[in-house]
């Protein structure tokens, strides 16, 4: 494997890491430093900057790959029958190594999206627990709202009943 292919193999273990320390089921007392101490690199414009610059660089890999597997494919598909077993071997193990990068690279992508999106929905979290256990009042207007919203529902659902009897 290529430099630059471990190099994202790496990424792609820090990536898991990173997901599975904000999946883990621990308490919101220690969630919340782990969450912030995992987010707080991230926050500086330079690591930002450095983190969008790997990730185009992935993403053309990814293409780079797709590509090659796409010719790989192709130089099978023109001449199967008059290529000789160890030319053939070669270019099986080429598209093994082209497979084995494009899969590489896109696992890398779609767990990066993954691992935003999952800690948007950590950090949402929190915030929501923080509001909900820090106002009493609020709890009380937020059980009003819920208690609205449920009696809405059930008129619905009546309604829905008597023009489903109706037809």
């Amino acid at each position: 494997m290529t430099l630059y292919y471990t190099l994202i193999f790496g990424v792609l273990v820090a990536e898991m890491t990173m997901f599975i320390l904000l999946m883990l089921p621990v308490p919101s007392k220690y969630r919340r430093p782990v969450t912030l101490a995992l987010v707080k690199p991230f926050e500086q414009p330079q690591i930002q900057v450095a983190v969008k610059c790997v990730l185009v660089f992935i993403l053309l890999l990814f293409v780079d790959t797709i590509n090659r597997v796409y010719k790989i494919e192709s130089e099978l598909n023109v001449n199967p029958v008059a290529a000789s077993g160890s030319d053939r071997a070669e270019v099986l193990s080429r598209k093994f190594y082209a497979q084995r990068n494009m899969y590489l690279t896109g696992i890398t992508l779609f767990l990066t999206f993954t691992v935003f999106r999952t800690f948007h929905l950590v950090s949402e979290l929190l915030t929501s627990k923080e509001v909900y256990r820090a106002d009493p009042a609020d709890k009380n207007q937020i059980k009003k709202e819920i208690a609205g919203i449920d009696a809405e529902i059930a008129s619905l659902k009546e309604r829905a009943e008597s023009l489903q009897a109706d037809m």
